[in-house]
């Protein structure tokens, strides 16, 4: 399946100078968003993942589908003020700024084993961050699985001990 044909290239946002890669397109499609969510759930199978951590807003769409699959919970990593209960938090570099993320201090257990999930790998920051807040909560980071990645950026290297994994690369904007 050439998942390509159904990502949408949106000029200039969200500022002048970047190149948005829309996957609404592909979820539309009921063919293309099984197909992503059964080759994240086929790459990481057997690998006894306990949790998948995805950040807020779109890695949301894939975690826990591919969670369920793997027999394993889903866990939030959300924008300061978002979850209700005590948390921990990072402040990190963003291709264009900075962010800061934070997971519930409860969400993880030490030695359990953790995908991260997202819909884009550019710079690596919010996987990074994502990966260090786990770490922290005693986690053993498995993975990161992408559906798209910009591979002229250099997320994969923010991430290269870990087993990263993408559907479709762009080598260039």
């Amino acid at each position: 399946m050439n998942l390509k044909e159904l990502v949408r290239n949106v000029p200039d946002y969200p500022k002048k100078g970047i190149m948005f890669r829309d996957i609404m397109p592909m979820l539309a499609d009921p063919l293309a968003l099984r197909y992503v969510v059964d080759a994240m759930f086929v790459h990481y199978f057997g690998k006894k993942i306990d949790k998948v951590v995805s950040a807020e807003a779109r890695g949301f769409i894939f975690g826990p589908a591919i969670a369920y699959h793997l027999g394993a919970g889903f866990v939030a990593v959300r924008k300061p003020g978002k979850l209700p209960h005590k948390t921990k938090s990072i402040t990190y570099d963003l291709e264009y700024g900075t962010d800061t993320l934070a997971i519930h201090e409860d969400a993880i257990k030490p030695g359990e084993n953790v995908l991260l999930v997202d819909d884009l790998l550019a710079t690596g920051g919010t996987m990074a961050a994502s990966a260090q807040l786990c770490e922290q909560l005693g986690a053993n980071v498995v993975g990161a699985g992408f559906v798209i990645e910009l591979t002229f950026l250099p997320g994969r290297k923010k991430l290269e001990k870990y087993d990263c994994f993408s559907l479709i690369q762009y080598d260039s904007e």
